[in-house]
């Protein structure tokens, strides 16, 4: 009975990480980028490149927890499509937040 769970719960765990992997069988995340008005982007990922007080940055998938104010940059964003365009979004400043694979950018606040 034991095993019957453990197989249950590993196929599970499988099924989640299938789920993580883009088309290509790379790790994805989902980044939404919004103000109180608009949803500039919002889709899954491969990575994001934006900058704060302390420069530039980018973040990729299994990235840790993480929150920082943005400055004034260009949000560069690689998303999972097909043929793969690059998107870019001009901002003045904004919120990130990062968990769990899982990317928030609140602008206009």
């Amino acid at each position: 009975m034991i095993e019957d769970h453990t197989q249950e719960a590993d196929a599970i765990a499988a099924a989640k990480e299938e789920k993580k992997a883009g088309v290509s069988g790379k790790p994805i995340m989902h980044i939404k980028v919004y103000s109180p008005f608009k949803t500039f982007f919002d889709e899954d990922a491969y990575s994001i490149s934006a900058a704060n007080a302390t420069g530039p940055f980018d973040i990729l998938p299994h990235h840790h927890n993480f929150i920082t104010l943005l400055g004034t940059c260009e949000l560069l964003i690689r998303p999972v499509n097909t043929p793969p365009e690059e998107q870019r979004i001009r901002i003045s400043g904004g919120l990130m937040h990062v968990k769990a694979d899982k990317i928030t950018i609140f602008l206009n606040i």
